[in-house]
């Protein structure tokens, strides 16, 4: 659905490039999650999805179309839906509705049709309740929930989140990564840029970036089970896997498939 071939990317007056010869293919369906340290490329490559950025080397193409074929240019971007960090430079009206009917009615569709994609669009993130609450009445996390659900309105193919956690508190990214997982579940094609290792644990496949590279992938599974190579990438596991290794170190036997705090309560705990 999504492939880089042998893409570089260097940013204007920039010493280095911020790509330098990614490959990448991206399924129909995968949820792969981008991570790597500040500077190392994630973003950029995400920016690359819906043609945001262009290669300076390689191509990029989306479901089928070249992302530096400027006739190709809008229909990429129908089908690829880009949320970013700050969710309040994300939302344009001041009531919830309001707000994920925008981008419908800026392609001209139909009222009715519009209504039926707000409440198809708030409901897939969990927020039918708040349809008509004020935007500025609600938290981060739902904030950041909206601006998915304007995003689901305009009935994307993919979903692109770049940092979408970052400036979230723990709390509101547990929200977000409940929906995001949702969807996912539901056939959505997921590519979440994240800083933050815990967020991983749920996708299919884990791409770490370093230095404008990709350095490592493969499933969670597989990438928590090379500690060196994700300190070289200034990363560290998250801190149940950490846990799960230490415990090892003084005699339990506990699976490579423990991720989580519950999975790591099961084994040590079994009923």
């Amino acid at each position: 659905m999504i492939q880089f071939d042998h893409v570089t990317f260097q940013y204007e007056k920039a010493e280095t490039p911020a790509l330098t010869d990614v490959s990448l293919v991206i399924e129909q369906g995968e949820f792969v999650t981008i991570v790597g340290h500040n500077g190392s490329g994630k973003s950029t490559l995400a920016k690359h999805i819906n043609g945001l950025l262009l290669p300076t080397e390689g191509v990029v193409t989306v479901c089928g179309m070249r992302t530096d074929h400027e006739e190709d240019t809008l229909a990429i971007r129908q089908k690829v839906g880009m949320a970013f960090q700050n969710p309040d430079n994300q939302l344009v009206t001041t009531v919830v509705e309001e707000d994920v009917a925008f981008g419908p009615e800026n392609l001209g569709i139909a009222p009715n049709e519009i209504r039926v994609r707000v409440d198809e669009a708030l409901a897939a993130v969990g927020m039918s309740d708040y349809a008509t609450f004020a935007v500025h009445h609600l938290s981060g996390g739902q904030k950041q929930r909206i601006a998915i659900a304007g995003i689901l309105a305009l009935k994307p193919e993919i979903l692109v989140l770049d940092e979408a956690s970052a400036m979230l508190d723990p709390s509101g990214r547990a929200e977000l990564l409940e929906t995001v997982s949702k969807l996912h579940d539901e056939g959505m094609t997921v590519v979440m840029v994240t800083q933050y290792m815990e967020e991983t644990v749920g996708c299919d496949r884990v791409v770490v970036m370093n230095g404008g590279r990709i350095v490592l992938t493969g499933t969670p599974t597989e990438v928590f089970q090379q500690p060196e190579l994700l300190a070289e990438s200034n990363l560290v596991p998250p801190e149940t896997v950490r846990i799960r290794d230490t415990l090892r170190t003084i005699g339990f036997t506990l699976s490579d498939r423990v991720l989580t705090a519950e999975q790591l309560a099961e084994e040590l705990c079994p009923s």
